[in-house]
């Protein structure tokens, strides 16, 4: 029996994105016991996997759990976080393990001197790639989350109107440049004639009162008003999901909804585009602007486009975003 323990500190979404990492060790060494280490604040995320035996988290440093890891002697770690954090854990557990190819030069020369040498690979499988060691490999069924069932009643919490038909529209992002402007936002929600569940935290809820109440009675706000897991329940009863890049697209995907995701500084090429099982016919259009000099700008994101002038996200025609639920 093989103790290993698998590490990510953040995002939402990167997390997401190492459940089948979780999973295909799992099924594949059913007799594994699998920790999982990442921060307080994005336990919540991992917390319903049943393929994980304990979660470890910490709330700002690694000493904060350090002399417990070490007392669990894994046999291998799966590092998924690739860091000084890490790098920290690693060496004083002395155990075995890999970490995974962060690709940082490639994203540098694609941001600063628009070389393109990006290898035509999803993170998923760059994360897989540091669990290869122990003989996994991709069994090819995509992302997982699994939903809180004390929360399954999220939805009757809509207004009757919204309860049998929406589509959820996920308006906030780690980064101003990776967000669609809400002016935009508001024109799509008002030529869209399905009922709308505007998505996102605290820091949307604003905006997503300013376009609720431009747009029309048919758009609900329910930014700042919902937890992750409510959020993800709410996705889960959505007709169709509109996302700009962030962590519920990616919850989005792993519930095999139908996306539309809409990007602006950031390209799908850097390899975290919403990723299917192989062979699923789900719709995945991904929206962006081709052929602008200055894009990607960031691997990240900024508060404000560095131009001034935001055309990634400025020429993208709410129409567009429509069209795209034909597919």
């Amino acid at each position: 029996m093989k103790k290993i323990l698998i590490i990510r500190f953040s995002s939402i979404g990167d997390i997401v994105l190492t459940t089948p990492v979780i999973r295909c060790i799992r099924k594949q060494m059913p007799d594994a016991v699998i920790h999982y280490l990442t921060k307080e604040k994005f336990k919540q995320v991992l917390e319903y996997n049943p393929y994980i035996d304990h979660i470890y988290t910490i709330k700002k440093d690694v000493d904060e759990v350090l002399l417990d890891l070490i007392g669990e002697r894994y046999d291998f770690i799966v590092d998924l976080h690739n860091n000084i954090r890490t790098w920290r854990v690693k060496m004083a557990l002395h155990s075995p393990s890999k970490a995974f190819n962060k690709i940082n030069l490639q994203k540098w020369l694609r941001v600063n001197l628009k070389i393109n040498i990006l290898p035509a690979v999803h993170i998923v499988d760059r994360y897989l790639d540091a669990a290869k060691p122990l003989g996994i490999i991709n069994d090819g069924q995509g992302l997982d989350f699994f939903l809180d069932p004390d929360k399954s009643e999220t939805q009757l919490s809509l207004p009757d109107d919204f309860q049998n038909s929406y589509i959820a529209i996920v308006i906030g992002g780690q980064h101003a440049t990776k967000m669609y402007p809400v002016d935009q936002l508001i024109e799509l929600c008002r030529n869209l004639k399905d009922n709308i569940v505007l998505l996102g935290g605290p820091d949307d809820a604003q905006n997503g009162a300013l376009i609720s109440k431009e747009a029309g009675i048919h758009v609900f706000n329910a930014c700042g008003n919902y937890s992750i897991m409510e959020s993800a329940w709410l996705l889960a009863g959505a007709s169709h999901v509109v996302s700009n890049d962030t962590g519920l697209m990616h919850i989005a995907a792993a519930l095999r909804k139908d996306i539309t995701s809409v990007w602006g500084n950031t390209i799908p090429e850097f390899g975290m585009y919403p990723y299917f099982p192989i062979g699923s016919n789900t719709i995945n259009k991904m929206i962006e602007v081709k052929g602008l000099n200055c894009r990607p700008c960031s691997k990240i994101g900024y508060k404000k486009c560095p131009k001034g002038h935001f055309r990634c996200m400025k020429e993208i025609e709410p129409q567009t975003i429509i069209d795209s639920f034909r597919a």
